[in-house]
């Protein structure tokens, strides 16, 4: 599901539960997720939303790498990787019983 489809979903959503809405709002409903997660793991912090999942971040050390293409060595850089566990609901929502994989 792309921003797009995620943007009609939520705007189905908002009219089913709420009331009308647009896709303005729709897109400022998914943007102000994504802020508040990218606000979050900027701050040193994580996200967990109980059966959905946690977002957080891990640090991954300097390592040596290679180029394929021409076999040289390369130093890869320190960085900070952002990672997603999925939680029991989710799990659950992607392995429905009688679906097959």
């Amino acid at each position: 599901m792309n921003k797009a489809e995620f943007n009609k979903y939520i705007r189905k959503s908002l009219v089913k539960h709420m009331r009308n809405s647009n896709t303005d709002e729709a897109n400022a409903v998914i943007d102000l997720f994504i802020d508040g997660v990218l606000t979050a793991l900027e701050e040193e912090d994580e996200v967990f939303l109980v059966g959905f999942g946690r977002f957080y971040k891990t640090q991954t050390k300097a390592k040596t790498g290679r180029n394929p293409k021409t076999g040289e060595h390369v130093k890869i850089a320190a960085y900070v990787q952002p990672r997603f566990t999925a939680g029991i609901k989710l799990k659950e929502a992607c392995n429905k019983k009688g679906q097959k994989a």
